[in-house]
């Protein structure tokens, strides 16, 4: 990276922080969600939380894969508590997993 331009450190800050505020928004709705609805997830030592770090939801996730032919679509490896959670955060998240 190039950043020896006062400018392009800026958009590089500007980036990160864009990033951070996406990260920290789906992580405070996860959470709110999971207390709302009186659900948990499953922490790293497999204990109930109602406050998962979204790096851990993003962990969890790995290892789902989504198989298309043609008109039909399949998805492997999804466990009882993703599919809680994607309908916890709403059915823009569950259509993609379904």
């Amino acid at each position: 990276m190039y950043l020896k331009k006062p400018e392009r450190i800026e958009a590089l800050l500007m980036v990160m922080t864009c990033s951070l505020m996406v990260y920290a928004a789906l992580e405070h709705k996860i959470r709110t969600g999971l207390k709302q609805s009186k659900a948990f997830y499953p922490d790293m030592k497999q204990q109930q939380t109602q406050s998962p770090t979204a790096r851990w939801v993003f962990l969890t996730f790995e290892g789902i894969n989504t198989f298309e032919f043609q008109e039909h679509r399949m998805v492997t490896g999804m466990q009882l508590y993703q599919n809680a959670l994607l309908k916890i955060l709403g059915p823009p998240y569950e259509s993609f997993y379904s």
